[in-house]
């Protein structure tokens, strides 16, 4: 049987990044995103909803999201779900939370110019931070977007 764990957010941070090193010396930032959806119910009356989720991001990736991303910045997240469990110290419950482990890291829009990390408008191609492209079955590397020449007689 096959399986898919696969997620892709856009968003604004609802905090700054807040990163940190592991005892092994690994780099890691967590930050929270709020996505936004907006829809018209049967009335034709607009109706909107936010989903806050939590990301984690390792490596690069996360010195990236911390030099870069601010309360408030747009950004694209490609990852996994994982579930985190653990019991309650203090009522002795089981607890468990959902969060997206990111794996592609985009950033969007143009940074705010009043942010700590600097001023100025980002840079016309934003960054695109992976840390590994994973595999394909047959063992070649997928190709990313940008490898492709759009070409101009495409019927569609």
């Amino acid at each position: 049987m096959a399986n898919l764990n696969k997620v892709m957010l856009i968003g604004n941070l609802t905090r700054d990044p807040e990163l940190r090193h592991t005892p092994s010396g690994k780099t890691v930032a967590e930050l929270s995103m709020a996505i936004n959806r907006v829809w018209y119910n049967d009335q034709n009356q607009k109706q909107e909803d936010t989903t806050f989720v939590d990301v984690t991001l390792w490596g690069r990736q996360a010195e990236v999201a911390q030099q870069y991303l601010n309360k408030g910045s747009s950004a694209y997240i490609e990852g996994r779900l994982q579930l985190d469990t653990w019991d309650d110290k203090a009522t002795g419950q089981k607890r468990s939370k959902m969060r997206v482990v990111g794996e592609i890291l985009q950033l969007l829009g143009a940074r705010n110019s009043g942010s700590s990390h600097g001023g100025g408008a980002a840079p016309s191609s934003s960054p695109r931070v992976a840390e590994q492209r994973p595999q394909s079955p047959m063992g070649a590397s997928p190709a990313a977007a940008h490898d492709f020449q759009e070409e101009d007689d495409i019927p569609f």
